[in-house]
């Protein structure tokens, strides 16, 4: 059910565009209107979001650990997985956030006849994930010479790059592969192991074939079905500069990639997604481990009036005596 209505939702998305564009000429709308909504609600939602975040109480150290704690002088730390030091702390962020260093470390569990269960390394997702992300990034930093002028020289570089494999005309950038296999898989994963299948909602099918759909309205702009891209940067340096014009003649494919393009802009404040800028905000990520060596007081406790030991002993010092217990007064 959630594969079939994300589906049909990204559908509905393409045909909506199409009918705007071909049948009621709504260049406007999708070419201007559109985007600047998708800015607006984009920036307004990320920031609320982290805004949300940043002010939930966090009273406790509650960082996940993976290693040795620091203790006794001659036990060795382990200072990635289990950090007490900001600088531990930022190095084992690093890894998170650029090499996806949990993720790498999953196993998968195996039930063999017995029963035995067998834990084995399970790398996929990780290296899908990892390829993902990167190729993501690249292609939106190659985007970056629609709106921008001049083009700063690192996004030429990266073009080059990215072009290597000079199959065609226009070359084929590598990432354009990547992305479409990874999200495939991505999305396949889903789909054939049951118990992803089983736990899957819309939500996390939607954004996969938001994208997917996205990548090959791209792929089919630049090596099949070609694009005036003067007019497209036009039309993108008038966003940018609050100068909005729509030229003609750019086609409906390209409102399709674009609409979609502002889409997973709405669509990203108020899904999954939002680990983008919530894993910064991680406290089982972002907190040092070192709740042997600093003392953790919840601060938004209300006062307590507390019965101290020796108040307790004031109490019943009496008692304890006669019950032949040790007290400190006599």
């Amino acid at each position: 059910m959630g594969i079939k209505f994300s589906l049909l939702s990204v559908v509905a998305l393409v045909l909506a565009v199409f009918l705007g564009v071909k049948v009621a000429g709504l260049t406007y709308f999708f070419g201007v209107i559109v985007p600047y909504a998708a800015i607006f609600i984009f920036i307004g939602g990320f920031t609320y979001r982290i805004l949300q975040w940043g002010r939930s109480p966090v009273p406790f150290s509650i960082p996940t650990t993976a290693g040795q704690q620091k203790s006794l002088p001659w036990i060795k730390q382990n200072k990635l997985d289990n950090p007490t030091t900001p600088g531990w702390v930022v190095g084992r962020m690093l890894l998170e956030i650029l090499l996806f260093r949990s993720l790498f470390r999953n196993t998968k569990l195996e039930k063999y006849d017995g029963p035995k269960l067998a834990y084995q390394w399970e790398k996929w997702l990780w290296l899908a994930g990892l390829l993902f992300h990167y190729s993501f990034l690249v292609i939106f930093i190659r985007h970056l010479r629609f709106f921008v002028e001049p083009v700063p020289g690192f996004v030429h570089s990266i073009e080059r790059i990215d072009g290597l494999l000079q199959l065609g005309l226009p070359g084929l950038y590598i990432t354009d592969l990547i992305f479409l296999a990874a999200v495939t898989y991505l999305f396949l994963r889903r789909v054939v192991i049951p118990q992803m299948r089983y736990i899957s909602l819309p939500a996390d099918y939607f954004p996969l074939f938001l994208l997917m759909t996205l990548g090959l309205t791209g792929v089919l702009m630049r090596y099949f079905t070609k694009v005036d891209v003067v007019k497209v940067k036009e039309l993108a340096m008038g966003i940018v500069t609050f100068h909005p014009v729509v030229p003609e003649g750019i086609g409906v494919l390209f409102y399709i990639h674009f609409f979609l393009i502002c889409t997973f802009f709405i669509y990203f404040p108020f899904s999954k997604l939002m680990h983008l800028g919530g894993v910064f905000l991680s406290p089982t990520r972002n907190m040092p481990n070192n709740s042997r060596i600093v003392r953790h007081i919840n601060p938004w406790n209300y006062p307590v009036k507390v019965h101290t030991y020796a108040e307790y002993e004031d109490h019943f010092r009496e008692k304890m005596i006669e019950a032949g217990l040790p007290v400190e007064k006599e």
